[in-house]
Order: structure tokens, then sequence, then C-alpha cells
């Protein structure tokens, strides 16, 4: 007998927002191999989120001359991630709240905000920004019920977010420090979705 998982995931309150996707075996190839994604919304309508592994070969300090905008020093040295596949030409700042408000953001949790509006990246030229920040072009989509047949069909670990993850463990360990919190060794996943 084959048990199907429910695809109502965001409808039934139990939403991915704030948890992290670690990419199974099967997704080899393109910006979701070996891929952590950090999912900033998720509800009836679908799901976005930030891969916060992927290096683009582009410096912060890179970004801000692209833009014109000035800094006052030359310590942006973080590399821009490649956040996804969507709206690739579109920033998205990931960051601890600071108690400013930006004109373009969302809350994630009461910690974390995701802001997609230019007054962020001026404030943190100029060094008046939130401290612990990750910057990335494009996003991650699932248009509704995409991300739950994905799960079903084993594509996806999820755990619980964790903002040490995110900004305190630089980006070529983040993938391993989620394998940990997991406490399994993902080499001996298998790739097959197994039914019961």
């Amino acid at each position: 007998m084959h048990r199907r998982l429910s695809t109502k995931i965001a409808k039934s309150g139990d939403c991915l927002r704030n948890h992290f996707l670690l990419a199974m075996p099967q997704l080899s190839g393109g910006i979701f191999s070996q891929s952590i994604t950090y999912i900033c919304e998720h509800d009836e309508g679908g799901a976005m989120g930030i891969v916060i592994n992927r290096p683009l070969d582009l410096s912060v300090n890179d970004m801000f001359k692209d833009l014109g905008i000035s800094t006052q020093s030359d310590s942006h040295r973080l590399q821009v991630m490649a956040g996804g596949p969507v709206q690739v030409d579109h920033g998205f700042v990931l960051h601890r709240h600071c108690g400013r408000s930006w004109e373009a953001s969302i809350k994630v949790t009461p910690e974390i905000r995701l802001t997609s509006s230019r007054d962020i990246l001026r404030a943190i030229a100029a060094d008046d920004g939130p401290s612990n920040h990750l910057i990335a072009l494009g996003y991650a989509g699932w248009a509704a019920d995409q991300l739950e047949q994905e799960l079903a069909e084993n594509s996806w670990l999820t755990l619980p977010g964790d903002s040490e993850i995110i900004f305190s463990t630089t980006y070529d360990k983040r993938l391993s420090a989620a394998k940990t919190l997991l406490g399994i060794d993902m080499n001996l996943i298998s790739s097959q979705a197994g039914h019961a």
C-alpha cells in the first residue's frame, strides 16, 4: 500500500517559514546541488527562500560600486550569495532585526528580517545598518503546493532555521553545520523516497 504525504503543509498551519531546506543527493545539478536554503515565506500561495551557501564572484564592495553607493570603508569584503534562480538581478538582505525600519522588509521571525530596498544597502555601506547581514542576488521560489510536492518526492530535508548558521558561520561551513544539527550523515541517505 502506498501512503501519500499530505500536500497541505502550509494550509494546516505547519509552514516551513524559518526553516532550512537541505538538498538531497538527487538535486545534483545547478544552484540547489549541496545547497542550504533559508525559507522566509511559506503559505498556501507558495514559498520563497534564500540560498545561503552559494557565493557569486562578487564582493559586497564590488556590488556597492556597481550600484553607485559610496562606502565609508573598504571593509565590505564578504561575497554576495546567489540567493536563487528567480529575479537574479534583484538584491535581498537577510539580517538580524536592529530596531530600524526599511522601505521594503518582511518579518520572518522576531529576530530575522528580509529586506529588498536600497535604503538598507546605503546604511550597510555607511556602517550604519544591521551588523549581522547576508546579501544575495535572486531568490528561490515555489508555486502553491510545489514545495510540498518536492518534499513528498524526497528532494529536501528540513530542520528549524538557526541564526548562528546564517550570520556567524562562513558560507562554506553552513551546510555542514546544519548537517551536524540534524545528527545524520547525508552521504548515507538514499535518493529514493520510501513508502509504507
